[in-house]
């Protein structure tokens, strides 16, 4: 039985679609399964989401930046995961996040810290990026280099205002294509270490 990350995003134009895309991907070459959750309106009926991240091993988040934080939309849902923060549903499962926006800060990190502090708040365990920045200058940063924006806590993207086909460029979409990976890695890691060892179960 293969380990399962839920990815549970909001996207707003589609350019944060392309990310979670990716993650599963991420997911999927490290030989595990993505469960993709899209939060489609605020008013959405959210206990589907809940219940799949809740069967599921791990957790990646995914809003796009907004006025420097996640959209309005993500919070909702963000708020109406205290149906299982109050049951404890999500202790001790492992979380990571990623977002996207604009410009090349735009206070990505502000909308990466409500990521991480929503899975705090759920007793989660949060998994960085594990990747660092480029070691070259900014102006030789192409649209193909990795983590380009040099982030830490999580993968923060840059999208132009053109179409998800063509933006976020392919440096950004690797890198959230081995943010699935190390989350999927790690996820078989830790549900292998929770598993009894055989001395238990005899």
């Amino acid at each position: 039985m293969t380990t399962k990350v839920a990815i549970v995003y909001h996207s707003g134009y589609g350019h944060t679609a392309v990310l979670a895309d990716k993650v599963a991907q991420g997911v999927r070459d490290a030989g595990q399964t993505p469960v993709l959750l899209a939060i489609e309106s605020a008013g959405q009926d959210f206990k589907p989401i809940l219940d799949a991240v809740t069967k599921s091993d791990a957790v990646v988040f995914g809003a796009p930046t907004y006025m420097g934080d996640v959209s309005g939309v993500f919070k909702v849902f963000a708020d109406a995961s205290s149906a299982a923060f109050f049951t404890g549903a999500w202790k001790d499962k492992l979380a990571a996040g990623f977002t996207n926006s604009h410009s090349f800060s735009g206070d990505k990190a502000h909308a990466l810290n409500s990521l991480a502090i929503l899975a705090a708040q759920h007793g989660m365990n949060w998994i960085n990026l594990g990747i660092a920045p480029p070691n070259v200058t900014a102006a030789e940063r192409g649209p193909e280099t990795i983590n380009r924006v040099g982030s830490f806590v999580g993968l923060a993207a840059q999208s132009d205002n053109a179409s998800p086909e063509i933006t976020p460029p392919a440096g950004d979409r690797e890198t959230a294509r081995l943010l699935g990976v190390r989350v999927a890695e790690a996820a078989v890691r830790w549900t292998r270490g929770a598993q009894p060892a055989l001395s238990d179960a005899a």
